[in-house]
């Protein structure tokens, strides 16, 4: 008789939002795998109908906590989108220097407090900062730069408040910009020490065949602006998202999960899949990092993501650097008028989990009359669940706290946004 094993994690921990896990396989085989997302849905989309255009950017920087400019930014290109407008020059640079705080901030965040303690054999960081206090505490230094760029540019580093369609309420001064080099100077340099600290560490064996899917751009590294890009070919502009992803309900999760319209395939979003499609567009110390770390053209092994998440790191230093330098005189305007026009606006942006896609519909007067909000996450799902099957499948003579183990670390490899990922396609009530 082939014996049952089933391992259950209630609660994940280190992650953002609630979740679970459940696995079960029989004898030799894997037979079911499920990372359920028991989060409570957040309805943000119903709450922006009927609410003016220019209000979309506020309320959906209340999604996330950790990536509000993803949210912010996404909403205010696509009613941009919807009426016409371009925002470009200073206004952009700006825009990709306040991406760039959110970029360091919610990667130290994963890095050091979320996904470094399961590498260095520790339960958190708290008790890894006893054996190793510099490392913790340079990760929360670095954190703190991302922050301190946020709150610059949006007023406070938590849901900001500072960006609308079409710029900012108000620009720093030139002053107040260069009083952020110091530390960015500093963090670049602790960044790239880190970097090489994780390239010494052991990574369990697993690579997969993902289908990678991040903007792409001829002339960056891809953050506010490009196209949809994969490694099988597709190559799509933003506005032919819903075409080329289905979302669906599962019964085990409040989240939808996505896979492409015409073959039925999970893809795979984020730092690896930037990474991939992006690679010679790197920053110059980034990409040197990457070449000594022998992350080589494309990183398949999704434990090495924390090592991905590092160079995306040093390369938002040398970004926000490059502009804090450039940014001269603040722009005569902080914001380019946006008179509203019915019709469909759509945007996506690569928040630091992957693409965040925003599509909107508002009437002549500017009222919001649908809007569909599709953060990573969610996009994810499937591809984490085929991750843990594939691991278990090959791990399956571990003894079940250690194969447990390795489960937890595997979803964290994602750093999964859960709250943000619970956005509903639709709520059915039926009352007899």
């Amino acid at each position: 008789m082939s014996e049952t094993r089933t391992i259950e994690v209630d609660y994940l921990a280190r992650v953002e939002g609630e979740g679970a896990m459940y696995v079960r396989t029989e004898g030799d085989r894997v037979e079911e795998v499920k990372l359920s997302i028991f989060e409570a849905p957040r309805f943000f989309e119903g709450f922006l109908r009927g609410r003016d255009f220019r209000e979309a950017p506020d309320i959906t920087a209340r999604i996330c906590g950790i990536c509000p400019i993803a949210y912010q930014l996404g909403a205010s290109l696509a009613m941009e989108d919807v009426c016409g407008v371009t925002v470009d020059g200073v206004l952009q640079d700006l825009r990709r220097l306040a991406y760039c705080g959110e970029w360091i901030e919610s990667h130290a965040l994963h890095v050091f407090m979320l996904h470094l303690p399961d590498f260095l054999g520790y339960p958190d960081a708290v008790t890894a900062a006893k054996d190793h206090p510099d490392m913790v505490r340079n990760g929360l230094r670095i954190k703190k730069i991302g922050n301190s760029i946020l709150r610059l540019l949006g007023g406070r580093e938590i849901h900001p408040v500072n960006l609308r369609v079409g710029g900012f309420y108000r620009t720093p001064t030139p002053d107040e910009v260069r009083g952020l080099r110091d530390e960015l100077a500093w963090g670049l340099e602790a960044a790239g020490e880190v970097a090489e600290f994780l390239a010494t560490l052991d990574y369990p064996n697993l690579e997969r065949d993902y289908e990678f899917v991040s903007l792409v751009h001829p002339d960056e590294y891809p953050i506010t602006h490009g196209r949809l890009g994969s490694g099988s070919g597709l190559d799509a502009a933003i506005r032919d998202y819903d075409d080329v992803f289905t979302e669906e309900h599962v019964a085990h999760s409040n989240a939808l999960h996505s896979h492409r319209s015409d073959s039925g395939e999970p893809v795979f979003m984020g730092p690896l899949a930037r990474f991939a499609l992006n690679r010679e567009r790197l920053t110059p110390r980034a990409a040197e990092l990457a070449e000594r770390a022998g992350l080589g053209a494309a990183c398949r092994n999704p434990f090495r993501s924390i090592q991905v998440r590092m160079i995306e790191i040093v390369l938002a230093f040398e970004e926000a650097l490059r502009l804090v330098d450039g940014y001269r005189a603040a722009p005569a305007e902080p914001a380019l008028p946006v008179t509203p026009r019915a019709g469909t606006g759509f945007a996506a942006t690569e928040a630091p989990r992957g693409i965040c896609y925003h599509r909107y519909s508002i009437d002549e007067a500017g009222l919001i009359t649908d809007a569909k909000i599709v953060p990573p996450t969610s996009v994810n799902q499937p591809t984490i669940e085929a991750d843990l099957r594939e691991l278990v499948q090959t791990h399956l003579h571990l003894p079940d706290d250690e194969l447990r183990h390795h489960c937890e670390v595997a979803i964290r490899n994602y750093d999964p946004c859960i709250s943000c990922a619970t956005h509903f396609l639709d709520l059915t009530v039926e009352r007899q």
